[in-house]
């Protein structure tokens, strides 16, 4: 059995295959998802599982340097923004690290989920309840 809290196998196998720079993408039930990437599709209904109960099981397991949000997360959905600074903030204390946070435009972030290696589609009915995390390396 698994020791971390994380146990979508799915997940954990596209986890366990990013390099150093590789992205993941978590998103919002509208987010969408580019042809050539892999969807990991959890939604069962609104709201159903939360972007927040997804980020943390991904964040159990991914070494993350940086995250990329939509400016437009800050401003439509400040809860979301300001969960997932509290979220990187615990992170960066627990693990004695630093990850950036970088903010581009909607249609940019969109642009970025061409080139990760999985998106998960969470229940989340949140505007904005995306996020692109980039791998690091665990030494």
């Amino acid at each position: 059995m698994k020791k971390t809290i994380l146990l979508n196998s799915e997940i954990s196998y596209v986890i366990s295959k990013l390099g150093h720079g590789d992205s993941l993408v978590i998103g919002d039930s509208g987010l969408p998802v580019p042809d050539n990437v892999k969807r990991i599709d959890l939604a069962v209904k609104k709201g159903i599982p939360g972007f927040f109960d997804v980020l943390e099981g991904v964040l159990s397991e991914q070494r993350v340097e940086e995250v990329i949000l939509a400016i437009e997360t800050k401003q439509k959905s400040p809860e979301v923004y300001n969960g997932i600074v509290s979220m990187i903030g615990e992170i960066e204390r627990q693990e004695g690290i630093t990850i950036r946070l970088v903010e581009v435009p909607h249609d940019a972030f969109k642009m970025l989920t061409r080139d990760s290696k999985a998106v998960i589609r969470t229940g989340e009915f949140t505007p904005y309840a995306n996020i692109l995390l980039k791998s690091g390396v665990a030494f």
